[in-house]
C-alpha cells in the first residue's frame, strides 16, 4: 500500500529553511537530500541493535545511509561492534537530563525515563530526512518506499482507546519538523504532561501531531502481537517490531516461536554476516561491499571477493585501495576476471607494466577478452602509441563486435590528422580533452572555444594540441617547450575519474617532473572544478599536482567563484590571489565567433537535457520523483512550445525512453552528440528556451543570447547561476514542487522573450567585460 498523506503536515511555525551552516555546501548548492537512520541504543538493547544492523544490510543490501546513533553512555567495546557492521556511523550523547523535566507515570523506571531519548532525534538539524527504528525490529524486506518519502512525519498508525494514532518504534521525519521550533512544541507537551503518560515519547508525539501524520502501511511496522498463537511472519512485512516487556535476545516469549525464529536469522557472527552480505543477491552498496568484503579477503584470501571490492573502490574512484586489496591475494593463472580487474586498478594508478601483464592474461577468457583488449588499448594510446592501440582494440572487436569500447578506441586511432608543422614559435600548446565522434557535446565544442578567446585562427597552423588524457612525456615536453607558450583549458579538467592517472589525480597525466621543466609561460584558462557532491580525490597527490601548476602558472584563471572557493582551500595562502575568474568562452561565444549574427527568427521549441552520468549522485533516491515531475512538466511545457530532448551524449537520450515507458509522455530526441560545432551553435541560439542539467546545456546556449534554466544535480550548475546573478534560472533536481516550479519560471521567462534575451545579453556583457581585461595581461604573458 502506498502511503497516504493526511491534512496540512506541518504548521506554520515548523517551517524553516536550511541552517546557515549549509551555505556554501555542496548539498545545499544541489538541494540534494541527506538521509540518515537513527536508534537510541543502550547496553540493555545492544544485542536487538546489532541484530538491527545485520537485518538492515542483508534485507537492503543497496542501501547504505548514514546510521545515527543516539546513546547516554556506551562502552568503547560497544562502539566497536557497531561500527564493524556499519561504515557510516554516527555517535551523538543524548541531553539525558533534558527529559527529567518531563511530567511521567513512573520516575523511577530505567526503562520508562530511556523511552523519552529518542526524541533528541528532533534535534537533527544536518539531514533532509531521518528514518528512527527502535532496536527491537528486525529489517525483514526493501525499506525504498521509506527512503523516497519526501513531505510530512510518516508513521504506521495503530488502534489505541477507539482512536488511530501513530507507533513511535519507526518515523520518517523530514526536515520541516527537525526545527527548533517543533521540538519546542514537544518540550512544552512533555513539560505539561499533556499526554499520555503511560505511553512515553509516543503519547508526545501523539499529543502533538493530534492525528496529523502521514499514514504508512502496517508492513513497516509489524508488532509482535499480533501473532499471538505462534502465527507465521506474514511475507510482505517489511519491518517486525518485538513490542513488548520480552524481547528475543532475553530469551523471547512463549507463543512466538515463529517470529523469534526470523530474528535469529539475523543473530550472526561478523564472519557469518560478512559472508552472508557477499553471497547474496540483488545490487550492493560499494561501502557495504567494501566494509564487508576487505575483512573477508583478509581472512580468507577469497579472489572473486577481492575483485568485487576492488571493482567497488574504482567504482569510488579509489583506485589505490582497489590495487592494494587486489594485492593481497594470490591471482591463479586462469581466472582472467580478478586479473582484468586488478589492471584496470593499476592503470589508473598509472603503474602501466604491471597494468599491461595482468590485462594480457585476462584476454585468455572469451567473456573478459574484449574489455581487457579495450584497456590495452587504451594503455597504448596513453603513451602515444596508436598503432598498437589499434591493433588491442581490433582484437577486441574480433571478440566481440558489438564491444562498445573497443569500437571507440579503434576510431580514435583510425584517420587521425598529423599536425600541421609550420612555425613552432608562432603556435601555442593547448592541452584540452579532445572530444571524440560521438563523445559529449559540450566537451566537443570546448577547445574550440578556448582557442577563439586566444585568437580566431583555431587551426593547428596556431595550436598545437595535446590531449590532456595521454601521458606528458620526455618528446611531448620538448614539443610544448618549443612553442611561445602553453594553454591548459576545455573542460571540467580538476575532476578524478574520467581518465584517472597516478601522476596527477586530475585529468592532464602530467608527472610533477616533466611539468618543473616547462619552460615556457603556462596559463591556465577557465577550468572547472567538477567534482560531484559525494565525490573524492586522492586529497594528497591532487594538492600536490595542483600547488606545482599554481606556481608554475603565469595566469591561473576557473571559471566560476564555486571553483575558485575549492581550490583556494587546497592551497597555501600565498597562492591564493593567483586564482582568478575566467568564464567560459562558451558563455561569450557571441563575441567570439567571427561575424555572429543573432537569429531574426527563433524556432517556436524548448529543449530539454538530462544527464546520467553518475546517476546516483545526481539523483541519490529521488530518480522516480524526478522522472514523474519532469513528465508533468513535458506536458504543461507543451502549451508554451514544442518541447525536445536533446542529447549531448548518447546517454542523455535514456529521459526521453524512460518518460515514455513509465509516463507515457513523448519527446523527439536531437542527436547532438552528432554534430558539428557550428551546428551546435546555430540550434542553440535557434531555439527560445533550454532546460539542461548539463553545464554546458547551459552555458553554451547563454552564450548564443538563448535563456536558460538549469535542473541543478551538480554544484557547477549552481556557481555559474550565482556568478551572473540568476540563481532563479536554475532549480534543483530534488526541489518538493519540480514540476510547477519549472513550469512557472519557463512561463515567466516566455512572456516577454526578447525582454529576457536582453537579459541575458546584458550578464554575458559582464562575462565578457572580464574576459577581455584577462585578454590583456595574457597578451603580455603570452605574447600574440
Amino acid at each position: 500500500m502506498t502511503a497516504t498523506h493526511i491534512s496540512s503536515p506541518v504548521p506554520a511555525t515548523a517551517r524553516t529553511a536550511a541552517p546557515a551552516s549549509d551555505e556554501g555546501s555542496a548539498r545545499a548548492l544541489t538541494g540534494k537530500r541527506r538521509i540518515a537512520f537513527a536508534s537510541f541504543v543502550d547496553e540493555n538493547y545492544l544485542p536487538g541493535f546489532l541484530v538491527l544492523l545485520r537485518s538492515l544490510a542483508l534485507s537492503n543490501p543497496g542501501v547504505c545511509e548514514d546510521f545515527i546513533v543516539l546513546h547516554d553512555d556506551l562502552k568503547p567495546s560497544s562502539v566497536a561492534r557497531i561500527r564493524a557492521l556499519h561504515p557510516r556511523v554516527s555517535f551523538r550523547r543524548v541531553d539525558a537530563d533534558h527529559y527529567d523535566s518531563y511530567a511521567k507515570g513512573d520516575q523511577d523506571n530505567y526503562l520508562v525515563r530511556k523511552a523519552y531519548f529518542i526524541l533528541d532525534v528532533f534535534k537533527i538539524r544536518d539531514y533532509d530526512t531521518v528514518i528512527t527504528l527502535d532496536t527491537d525490529m528486525v529489517v525483514l524486506d526493501s525499506l525504498a518506499e521509506l527512503l523516497s518519502l519526501r513531505e510530512g512525519l510518516a508513521a504506521v498508525p495503530q488502534f489505541f482507546y477507539g482512536r488511530h494514532k501513530l507507533n513511535s518504534g519507526l518515523l520518517v521525519i523530514q526536515k520541516e519538523y527537525l526545527s527548533d521550533e517543533f521540538y519546542a512544541r514537544i518540550d512544552q507537551v512533555g513539560r505539561s504532561g499533556s499526554y499520555e503518560l503511560d505511553k512515553h515519547d509516543q503519547g508526545i508525539l501523539n499529543a502533538v501531531l493530534d492525528g496529523d501524520f502521514v499514514r504508512l502501511d502496517a508492513r513497516y511496522n509489524f508488532v509482535k502481537r499480533r501473532l499471538s498463537g505462534d502465527l507465521p511472519v506474514p511475507e510482505d512485512t517489511a519491518i517486525l517490531h518485538f513490542t513488548g516487556r520480552h524481547k528475543p535476545w532475553q530469551g523471547g516469549e512463549a507463543g512466538y516461536d515463529l517470529a523469534q525464529e526470523r530474528w535469529r536469522e539475523f543473530d550472526l557472527s561478523d564472519a557469518d554476516l560478512q559472508a552472508a552480505y557477499l553471497g547474496g543477491g540483488g545490487t550492493m552498496h560499494q561501502d557495504l561491499l567494501i566494509h564487508f568484503g576487505t575483512p573477508h579477503v583478509e581472512r580468507t584470501g577469497h579472489v572473486d571477493t577481492a575483485r568485487r571490492v576492488a571493482h567497488a573502490h574504482i567504482a569510488k574512484g579509489d583506485y589505490q585501495s582497489a590495487v592494494e586489496i587486489m594485492e593481497r591475494v594470490h591471482i591463479p593463472i586462469d581466472e582472467a576476471w580478478p586479473h582484468e580487474v586488478y589492471g584496470h586498478a593499476l592503470m589508473s594508478v598509472s603503474r602501466y607494466e604491471e597494468a599491461r601483464a595482468q590485462l594480457l592474461l585476462a584476454t585468455s577468457a572469451p567473456n573478459r577478452a574484449a574489455t581487457a583488449f579495450a584497456r590495452l588499448a587504451q594503455v597504448s594510446w596513453v603513451h602515444g602509441d596508436d598503432g598498437a592501440a589499434q591493433q588491442y582494440a581490433l582484437q577486441g572487436l574480433t571478440v566481440d563486435p558489438t564491444h562498445r569500447a573497443s569500437r571507440i578506441w579503434h576510431q580514435r586511432t583510425i584517420g587521425v590528422p598529423a599536425q600541421q608543422q609550420g612555425s613552432p614559435a608562432d603556435q601555442l600548446a593547448h592541452v584540452a580533452f579532445y572530444m571524440d565522434r560521438q563523445g559529449n557535446a559540450g566537451d566537443k565544442l570546448l577547445p574550440e572555444s578556448v582557442r577563439l578567446a586566444f585568437d580566431p585562427d583555431t587551426t593547428n597552423r596556431r595550436w598545437h594540441s595535446v590531449h590532456a588524457h595521454r601521458l606528458f612525456d620526455e618528446p611531448a615536453l620538448e614539443r610544448v617547450n618549443a612553442r611561445r607558450g602553453l594553454v591548459i583549458g576545455g573542460g571540467g579538467l580538476f575532476i578524478p575519474d574520467t581518465m584517472p592517472n597516478g601522476n596527477s589525480a586530475w585529468q592532464w597525466n602530467v608527472p610533477d617532473e616533466l611539468m618543473s621543466r616547462i619552460d615556457v609561460p603556462i596559463a591556465v584558462y577557465a577550468v572547472g572544478f567538477n567534482a560531484f557532491d559525494g565525490q573524492s580525490y586522492r586529497a594528497q597527490r591532487f594538492r600536490d599536482s595542483l600547488r606545482l601548476l599554481v606556481e608554475r602558472s603565469a595566469f591561473f584563471g576557473l571559471r566560476n567563484h564555486g571553483s575558485i572557493e575549492k581550490v583556494r582551500a587546497m592551497l597555501p595562502s600565498h597562492l591564493h590571489d593567483k586564482v582568478r575568474f575566467q568564464p567560459c568562452p562558451t558563455t561569450v561565444t557571441r563575441q567570439l565567433v567571427a561575424n555572429w549574427q543573432d537569429p531574426v527568427k527563433r524556432d517556436d521549441t524548448i529543449l530539454v537535457n538530462a544527464a546520467y552520468d553518475r546517476a546516483s549522485l545526481r539523483f541519490g533516491h529521488d530518480y522516480g520523483y524526478f522522472l514523474e515531475q519532469m513528465a508533468r512538466a513535458v506536458r504543461e511545457l507543451g502549451d508554451l512550445g514544442d518541447v525536445q530532448c536533446v542529447a549531448h551524449s548518447l546517454d542523455d537520450e535514456k529521459i526521453a525512453f524512460d518518460l515514455r515507458r513509465e509516463h507515457g509522455v513523448s519527446m523527439p530526441v536531437i542527436p547532438m552528440y552528432d554534430f558539428e560545432n557550428d551546428e551546435i551553435r546555430d540550434l542553440y541560439a535557434r531555439t527560445r528556451l533550454v532546460i539542461g542539467m548539463r553545464g554546458h546545456a547551459g552555458m553554451i546556449p547563454f552564450g548564443c543570447g538563448t535563456p536558460i534554466i538549469s535542473l541543478i544535480s551538480h554544484p557547477k550548475m549552481a556557481y555559474f547561476l550565482r556568478d551572473i546573478e540568476r540563481p532563479e534560472w536554475g532549480v534543483s533536481v530534488h526541489d518538493r514542487n519540480l514540476a510547477d516550479v519549472l513550469v512557472e519560471r519557463s512561463r515567466d521567462l516566455l512572456a516577454d522573450h526578447a525582454k529576457t534575451v536582453a537579459d541575458v545579453h546584458g550578464r554575458q556583457q559582464e562575462l565578457w567585460r572580464i574576459t577581455q581585461a584577462n585578454a590583456a595581461d595574457l597578451r603580455a604573458v603570452l605574447g600574440g
